[in-house]
Formats: C-alpha cells, sequence, structure tokens
C-alpha cells in the first residue's frame, strides 16, 4: 500500500488505539460508553434444560440433551445445527464478532495471540471467542475486567458445539451425517477455505454489508493472494466515529510481522492503489462474504 494509504490508515488507527488503549487501562469507563442493550428472552424453562427445538451445548452441560439435526436447507455444507437461527443469536453474534476485532487493533503487537498473524487469524480468534461464554474465567482470558452487555450466543457455546471445536468446514459438499467425524470440519482453515467453504457471497456493492460480514480480496501479486478486511460497521468504543470501518491485519510484511489496522470506508474506497478499493469493478475485489452460521431464507 502507498504512503498516504498507510497515513489515512494509521491516522484512524491511532484515534482507535488512543480511546482502546484508555479502554484497556480504565475498562470500567469505557465499557460504560459501548454498553449496548441486553435482549430479553421469556424463560418457559428452568435454567440448563432444553428449550423446545433448541439444540444446548453449553459449558455448564456439555452433552447434548438432543439430537441435531442433520439437514443442510441451504446446501452449503454447514449443518443446520450451528446455524443461529434466533435473531438474537445473530445479533449477539455480530455485535461480539466486531467487538472483539476492535478490541485487537487496539493492543501492542507484541500482546496479539499467537495465531493473530495474517488476515485469515485474525477473523478465526474473533468468530471463536464471539461464540464462547463471556463468563469471568472468559474474560480474564482476554485481560478484560468488566464485560460490555451484550448477551451471549445461546444456542451453543464454543467448545461445545455439535461438532465440538473443529468449526471451519475444510472439504467442499452438501452436510452428511458422516462429516461430523469424518475430517469435513477442522479446527483451522486459511482465508480461501473461509470464503469458500464457511461463508456465502452477499454482493459487491459494499451498501449491503452489515457488520460482522467480511471483504474478501483477489490479489496474485501477493505470496498470499486471498486478503480479508471486517466490516465493523460503527466503532462500538468511539461512539463519536460515526463512519463505518473496516478492520483488517497486514500479514507479514518484509522481516515484519504485520499489524491490525483500522480504515475508515471513505478512506478505503478512494485508496491510492486502485486494486484495495471495494468496487463492483475492481477485479481485485471479490466482494461482500457473510457467514452460512447468519444464513437466512430470502
Amino acid at each position: 500500500m502507498s504512503q498516504a494509504g498507510r497515513t489515512s490508515e494509521r491516522g484512524v488507527r491511532a484515534s482507535v488505539a488512543v480511546a482502546a488503549s484508555a479502554l484497556l487501562l480504565t475498562l470500567e469507563l469505557v465499557f460504560g460508553l459501548i454498553a449496548l442493550p441486553l435482549r430479553s428472552r421469556p424463560q418457559t424453562t428452568p435454567r440448563g434444560t432444553l428449550k423446545p427445538d433448541r439444540v444446548h451445548l453449553s459449558a455448564k452441560d456439555p452433552i447434548a440433551t438432543k439430537e441435531p439435526e442433520t439437514t443442510d436447507r441451504f446446501a452449503d455444507g454447514t449443518p443446520d445445527f450451528l446455524r443461529l437461527d434466533d435473531p438474537a443469536d445473530r445479533d449477539a453474534f455480530r455485535r461480539w464478532f466486531t467487538l472483539l476485532a476492535e478490541v485487537k487493533a487496539a493492543q501492542p503487537t507484541e500482546k496479539l495471540p499467537q495465531e493473530i498473524n495474517d488476515c485469515a487469524g485474525l477473523i478465526r480468534f474473533a468468530y471463536r471467542e464471539a461464540l464462547r461464554t463471556h463468563d469471568a474465567n472468559w474474560m480474564a482470558q482476554q485481560s478484560l475486567q468488566i464485560a460490555p452487555a451484550i448477551a451471549s450466543v445461546e444456542k451453543y457455546q464454543y467448545p461445545f458445539t455439535p461438532l465440538g471445536a473443529g468449526l471451519w468446514r475444510v472439504r467442499p459438499g452438501i452436510f452428511q451425517p458422516s462429516d461430523v467425524a469424518g475430517g469435513a470440519f477442522a479446527q483451522f482453515a486459511d482465508a480461501k477455505t473461509l470464503k469458500n467453504l464457511n461463508m456465502h457471497f452477499i454482493s459487491k456493492d459494499l451498501h449491503l454489508a452489515q457488520p460482522g460480514d467480511v471483504l474478501f480480496y483477489r490479489q496474485l501479486q501477493q505470496n498470499s493472494p486471498y486478503h480479508s478486511m471486517i466490516f465493523i460497521g460503527r466503532s462500538q468504543l468511539q461512539q463519536e466515529l460515526t463512519e463505518p470501518l473496516v478492520i483488517y491485519h497486514t500479514g507479514a510484511i518484509g522481516r515484519s510481522k504485520g499489524e491490525i489496522r483500522v480504515l475508515r470506508i471513505s478512506d478505503l474506497m478512494n485508496f491510492p492503489a486502485p486494486r484495495w478499493r471495494p468496487l463492483a469493478g475492481n477485479s481485485n475485489f471479490l466482494g461482500v462474504y457473510r457467514w452460512n452460521i447468519l444464513r437466512e431464507a430470502n
């Protein structure tokens, strides 16, 4: 990327990092700023028991109380038992996924989890952690003292899912019951596999992107041609930043490990190197993609 582009990125990155550094030092204050309303659901059954037509797996109840369905209604390889059918669950996932990307963008590179060393690593981390139970133990692992007021996904919690810890589909094809133990899912997937087997195409029109969607590029002149950016939408860390953002990891740059960067959509649309602009006419821009677990009927 050009010097002008890097300068623009650093401006946003510095702005977000300053506020998020305050977040990490004074979590009570900042999480008070980003507190989001808790969703409410009628509880018709005692805590820990299965609600009708739901697969309930959690750290407190790691044994499924109901055999998961083995259908794949969209024929995209993702079993229906993984899909977040409840709108509240989809919203919770999007909020956690994007918030975690913002929090990691604010941390010094040397303090990032080891797996976050490229764009796919950041995506895998945020996806997996968004599906966890966000309790005191989890907060301690993330060096957070107080959690934001966002509910956790209810349908299941990582790693106690119907597939265990192997969240990523790595073998093409419609889901079959034998896939559960047959090597079709794994704990690792690169950017290309995430795009092709775990997400679905939405559009090359950025106006249709929702928070938690992913922008994909194919840059053949790079060693790793597939590159991704998380569409954040409006920042949860800085309410004064009203313009939508993207966050991505650069991957290694020369001998450097690279870094996580934050960029305004307006800067990305006018990026000095045209191959990075998310425009319909840019052949390097593959489009906006959405997770299969968020897929809804048209």
